[in-house]
């Protein structure tokens, strides 16, 4: 068969169309080939059961880049974003914090805890908006290269460098800080109280096999930071109609310009003749053939099953069998009769953002500590939503949807990963159970629940080791070694194969960044 393609792109997350939709709006004839029924990938929505529609696995977005949803007119094709107001804090004593976005009740409810927390957190707020905006430079650019000679290499790297001076001496000092301390050492070095560092240490730890005490988790922080909506930055928001909406905007913004989007077309391998990719193959054997092809995979799955081994160099292969994945969470999403009731604070008002269950540090570390030995915590953290409250399209009338987040729930339990199931209902029952101790009868209220470890996300959802960014976003797999060094500008070793997810720069999250710098480097360079 002739080339009936400029591009095939392998997966239909968001990056892969995001990925897509820059290509065909270059004019390029894209087709993106989905695994399963319903686009999106780990940003997806999906009615589990009758008239609620769970956000299944990512569940809020923030670091989604602001230029991506202009230049691809996303607001045109469904998007909507509604701003998180508050995050809060239960307590076992009864009490709770909640910061809100009113900082003047954000300042009164911190300075019961510590009044010079209270007058402290503003300025933090800003110092770490500061940082947000410098990274911004690095995360809306491919990563630099610190080994090439060329010039254009050299005055990038010149100008991020004279940037970086511009901070000045205290913020240069902050950003050194944040790459090298844990999450706990930096907050320690702003406040006092723990009820206040143990929800924001948390930001820290998400995706990551690491605890709060861990050196290199700051920059995790940094990284859950840099989001904006709306040019405010540090905001999160719910994505109207479930974070699958996001992927569906980009999927119409795709086909808006004539990209082909197939659903239910699992690839079985990357062609290769002669040392170049060629094309796809399917499970039957069908073959379809492309100028480039494109992985939105992780850097495991696309050289390790989608390339193989015999095809790659041997330094290579142990390069990416190095490549930290160790997904350490997992999701339970429950559909509820009615409004979950905290003990320590009645109404509805701070449920309108994210609610931690993460009563101390040292709760913390018990959670990691028993992950380290490979089993899940008994008493986890678990970031909890109820996006019904302010989005009343995903749940019937009265009745309300309860999205966790779980950390810790190591892939490699000590039983060994293919035994997860056998314990998805214990791991299941253990966050209602934690749940329970702040939302009294919770258990009573529950409609539906759906219970993913780690090996779920990696068998549904192809997310190798359960990881959610890909690889972890540790200091030694970010920039220009991410996903290895020498390849961090989304070509790989094999002739017109490129990558465009979030195992490359700038790394994780509901982002775009990948796709969208992926499909800018290949019409720059003349790959596609």
């Amino acid at each position: 068969m002739a080339n009936t393609y400029d591009a095939i792109i392998i997966g239909g997350g968001h990056n892969g169309l995001v990925c897509a939709a820059y290509l065909a709006k270059a004019g390029r004839k894209v087709l993106v080939l989905e695994r399963r029924h319903v686009l999106g990938g780990a940003a997806v929505t999906e009615e589990l059961h009758p008239g609620f529609h769970f956000s299944v696995c990512s569940y809020v977005v923030s670091l989604f880049r602001p230029h991506i949803i202009r230049e691809l007119e996303l607001a045109k094709h469904g998007l909507e974003l509604i701003p998180l107001e508050s995050s809060f804090l239960p307590l076992p004593d009864g009490d709770s914090l909640c910061r809100w976005s009113d900082s003047h009740r954000t300042r009164r409810e911190i300075s019961r805890f510590s009044a010079k927390d209270a007058e402290i957190y503003p300025e933090f707020g800003l110092a770490m908006s500061k940082m947000a905006q410098f990274a911004k430079q690095i995360i809306d650019n491919p990563a630099p290269d610190p080994a090439s000679m060329k010039p254009s290499e050299l005055m990038r790297l010149l100008r991020l460098t004279k940037e970086f001076r511009g901070l000045g001496s205290d913020l240069m000092h902050m950003q050194m800080q944040l790459m090298t301390m844990s999450a706990l050492e930096f907050l320690d070095l702003w406040f006092e109280s723990e009820v206040l560092k143990a929800p924001m240490s948390v930001s820290g730890i998400i995706g990551t096999f690491l605890g709060v005490r861990s050196p290199g988790t700051a920059y995790v922080l940094l990284h859950h930071y840099m989001g904006e909506i709306d040019g405010a930055f540090r905001s999160w928001g719910f994505s109207k109609g479930g974070t699958g909406t996001i992927s569906l905007a980009i999927a119409n913004a795709a086909r808006a310009h004539g990209a082909e989007i197939r659903t239910e077309s699992p690839v079985d391998h990357v062609l290769i003749e002669h040392g170049q990719a060629v094309g796809v193959v399917m499970p039957n054997g069908d073959e379809i053939r492309a100028k480039t092809i494109v992985s939105g995979l992780d850097p495991n799955r696309t050289f390790l099953k989608m390339v193989g081994e015999s095809n790659l160099d041997d330094d290579f292969v142990t390069q990416i069998k190095r490549f930290k994945l160790r997904g350490s969470s997992g999701k339970v999403n429950l559909a509820v009769d009615r409004l979950p009731e905290f003990s320590c604070r009645s109404g509805s008002e701070h449920l309108r953002g994210d609610v931690a269950i993460c009563p101390g540090i040292d709760y913390l570390e018990k959670a990691y500590d028993e992950a380290k030995y490979g089993d899940f915590s008994r008493r986890p953290y678990i970031n909890m939503v109820v996006p019904s409250v302010v989005d009343p399209t995903v749940a019937p009338p009265g009745k309300h949807i309860i999205s966790c987040f779980v950390q810790y729930a190591p892939y490699n339990i000590k039983e060994g990963a293919e035994h997860w199931p056998e314990r998805r209902e214990a791991f299941g029952e253990t966050v209602i159970d934690t749940l329970e101790e702040y939302i009294p009868n919770l258990r009573e209220t529950i409609l539906f629940k759906q219970v993913l470890t780690p090996w779920d996300l990696e068998q549904e959802f192809g997310l190798t080791e359960g990881n959610i960014f890909h690889g972890e976003l540790s200091p030694e797999q970010l920039l220009f070694q991410r996903p290895t060094s020498g390849w961090a500008k989304y070509r790989t070793p094999v002739k017109n194969l490129w990558m465009c997810a979030s195992g490359t720069h700038p790394g994780g999250g509901i982002m775009g960044a990948p796709g969208e710098l992926a499909a800018k480097m290949m019409l720059k360079t003349g790959g596609v």
